[in-house]
C-alpha cells in the first residue's frame, strides 16, 4: 500500500501534515524505532495519538501496534507476523464497530504468548468512526495493572488486567476431568410421568380432532358444474415452444369468471368442526421424580496448566511502532504519536496538536440550521418531527391569539381590490388627497361653529331685552303678583334654539342666571345639540 504525508482535506491548519493512508484493498505496513525502549517496570505507559477519517470508513483499521523489542527485530521486514506486545485503536468492518486493546502475555509456564483482549466499550463508537473528525485515542496502562481508554480526553472504557481481559489472564485452578463420564443410572429428569395413573375407560384415543359440520348446507347458486380455474382463451403458444423438447403446451390457468358472481364453484365439500369427542392420546400426567440426581457434571480435578501472574502489566520490552493495516477505505489520517510516562505530557500534547485541530474544526462548523438539514438528509424522518415542531405553535398561536373579525350592521366594509397594485405616485396622489378633505372638513366645522356661536348671543341678547321691558312693566303696576309655572310643566321645546334661564324679580338673580347660562352655553356650544328655549310666562293677577 501506499503512504503519503499531507495535510487534512478539511479542517487544515497551515504547515501541519499528517501520515495518509493512500491505497484501497491493500495491505499497508510502516514502523519506526523508539528513541528509548520502553520497559514495563514502575512507570505508567501512555500511548496517544490522533486519526481522522476523512472519507468514512467500510472496512478496515486504524490501530498501532507497539512492538516486542528483540534481536530479531527487523523494520525492513515488518508484517503481520511480527510479534508485538500492544494492539491499541480503533477497527470497523460492516457494522462492527470496535475499539482494540490487546496484550499478548507470556505463559510463565511453557513460554508461549497468547492475546488479552479487553472487553468491549459500553459506549455507541459509531459517531467518532463516521463524522469525519479528528479524534484522540488515549491508552493509559498503569503498574498496579488498571487501564483506561480514552476517546478525545473522556474515559470510555477501564478496567483491571486481572479481571477485565478475555480470556483472563490467570487461568483456573481447577478443570472438569476430561476423563470423566456420566453413570448409565444417573437420573438427570425432574418430572416423570405417574406410574399409578390409569386411562379413563371412556378416553376414546381414536376420535378425530376435526369432522364434518353436519349442519351445514350447500350455499344456493353454487356452480358444481364450473371449475375454479379455467384455462386462458387469450394466451397463445410461444414461438420458440418444441414439443419434443418442453411437452404438449398447455394455456396458463386463470380464475373463472363465472365463479366470481358466485357462491362458490367445483365439487362442495362440508366444512370441518372441531370435534367435541376429540381428547387426543392419553397420557400419565406428571409428578416429581424422586429419584431425581440433578444435572451431571464432570468432577473437577487441579488444572496442569495453572499458574499465577500477580502483575500481567509487566509486559514485554517495547521498542518500535508500527502500522500494519488493510482497508477498504482510503485517506485515513494519522498524526502526533506520542509514548510517554506522565500523562501531564500526553494533555499538554494533546493541548498544542489535537486542541487546535479541534478549534478549527469549530469554527469552521456549519451553523445550526444547516446542520439540522445535514441531519435529516442523513435521517429523512426528521423532516416530519421538524414540521411538527414549526407548526404546532404556529397552529396554537392562530388558534388563541388571532382576533375575531368585529361585526356592525351599522358600518358596511368595502373589500379592498387586492389584485391592482398601487404604485408610488397614485399611492402619494391619494395621501394628498386625504390630507386636503381632512382640512376642508376642518375649516367647514370650524365655520359652523362660529355661525352656531352668534345665534346663541343675538338669541341670549334678544331674551335679556323683554325680560327688562317685563320687569318695568311689573313695577308700574300695584298689588300684581308674578307667579311663575314650574319649568318642568311649562318646558315647550325647539330645536333651534339654545337654552336660557329666564330672569326673576330680583335683579342680582337675573344677572347671575344670564351669567351661568352664558358660562354654560359656551363650554358646551362645540359640542352639544342646540337645546329649546324654556321661557317662563308671567300672568297677571
Amino acid at each position: 500500500g501506499r503512504w503519503e504525508v499531507e495535510e487534512l482535506k478539511e479542517n487544515a491548519m497551515p504547515g501541519d501534515k499528517g501520515l495518509v493512508l493512500k491505497s484501497v484493498a491493500k495491505y499497508h505496513a510502516i514502523s519506526a524505532m523508539l528513541t528509548k525502549a520502553f520497559v514495563f517496570d514502575d512507570k505508567p505507559l501512555i500511548v496517544q495519538y490522533e486519526v481522522n477519517f476523512q472519507k468514512g470508513i467500510d472496512c478496515g483499521g486504524a490501530y498501532i501496534k507497539l512492538l516486542s523489542s528483540s534481536n530479531d527485530l527487523n523494520l525492513e521486514y515488518f508484517f503481520d507476523k511480527t510479534p508485538y506486545t500492544i494492539m491499541f485503536g480503533p477497527d470497523k468492518c460492516g457494522e462492527d464497530y470496535k475499539l482494540h486493546f490487546i496484550f499478548r502475555h507470556k505463559n510463565p509456564k511453557t513460554g508461549e504468548y497468547d492475546e488479552k483482549h479487553a472487553e468491549r466499550p459500553d459506549v455507541d463508537l459509531k459517531k467518532f468512526y463516521l463524522d469525519k473528525k479528528t479524534h484522540l485515542y488515549t491508552l493509559v496502562l498503569k503498574p498496579d495493572d488498571t487501564f483506561e481508554i480514552l476517546i478525545d480526553q473522556t474515559v470510555v472504557s477501564k478496567g483491571s488486567l486481572l479481571e477485565n481481559m478475555i480470556p483472563p489472564v490467570n487461568p483456573p485452578k481447577e478443570i472438569e476431568d476430561p476423563t470423566d463420564k456420566k453413570p448409565d443410572d444417573w437420573d438427570e429428569r425432574p418430572k416423570i410421568p405417574d406410574p399409578n395413573a390409569v386411562k379413563p375407560d371412556d378416553w376414546d384415543e381414536n376420535e378425530p380432532a376435526k369432522i364434518e359440520d353436519p349442519d351445514a348446507v350447500k350455499p344456493e347458486g353454487w356452480l358444481d358444474d364450473e371449475p375454479q380455474y379455467v384455462p386462458d382463451p387469450n394466451a397463445k403458444k410461444p414461438k420458440d415452444w418444441d414439443e419434443e423438447m418442453d411437452g404438449e403446451w398447455e394455456a396458463p390457468q386463470i380464475p373463472n369468471a363465472k365463479c366470481e358472481a358466485a357462491p362458490g364453484c367445483g365439487e362442495w365439500v362440508r366444512p370441518m368442526k372441531n370435534n367435541p369427542k376429540y381428547k387426543g392420546k392419553w397420557r400419565a400426567p406428571m409428578i416429581d421424580n424422586p429419584n431425581y440426581q440433578g444435572i451431571w457434571s464432570p468432577r473437577k480435578i487441579p488444572n496442569p496448566d495453572y499458574f499465577e501472574d500477580p502483575h500481567p502489566f509487566k509486559m514485554t520490552t517495547v521498542s518500535a511502532i508500527g502500522l500494519e493495516l488493510w482497508s477498504m477505505t482510503s485517506d485515513i489520517y494519522f498524526d502526533n504519536f506520542i509514548i510517554c510516562s506522565e500523562k501531564e505530557v500526553a494533555d499538554r500534547w494533546a493541548a498544542d496538536s489535537w486542541g487546535l485541530k479541534k478549534l478549527v474544526a469549530s469554527a469552521n462548523e456549519p451553523g445550526m440550521f444547516s446542520q439540522l438539514v445535514t441531519a435529516a438528509e442523513e435521517h429523512p424522518w426528521l423532516w416530519v418531527l421538524y414540521i411538527l415542531t414549526l407548526a404546532l405553535p404556529v397552529g396554537l398561536t392562530v388558534l388563541f391569539c388571532w382576533p375575531g373579525k368585529k361585526s356592525d350592521e351599522c358600518i358596511a366594509f368595502k373589500k379592498p381590490d387586492i389584485s391592482k397594485q398601487i404604485t408610488k405616485g397614485e399611492l402619494k396622489e391619494e395621501v394628498e388627497e386625504f390630507e386636503d378633505d381632512e382640512l376642508e372638513e376642518e375649516k367647514e366645522n370650524e365655520a359652523h361653529h362660529e355661525d352656531e356661536r352668534r345665534e346663541m348671543e343675538e338669541t341670549k341678547r334678544e331674551l335679556i331685552k323683554d325680560n327688562t321691558m317685563k320687569m318695568g312693566r311689573e313695577a308700574l303696576v300695584s298689588g300684581d303678583e308674578d307667579i311663575y309655572d314650574d319649568d318642568d310643566e311649562n318646558e315647550v321645546p325647539d330645536e333651534e334654539e339654545n337654552e336660557v334661564l329666564d330672569g326673576s324679580q330680583d335683579d342680582g338673580f337675573n344677572k347671575s342666571d344670564s351669567e351661568d347660562e352664558k358660562k354654560e352655553d359656551d363650554e358646551g356650544m362645540g359640542d352639544l345639540p342646540l337645546k329649546s328655549v324654556r321661557k317662563r310666562r308671567v300672568r297677571k293677577d
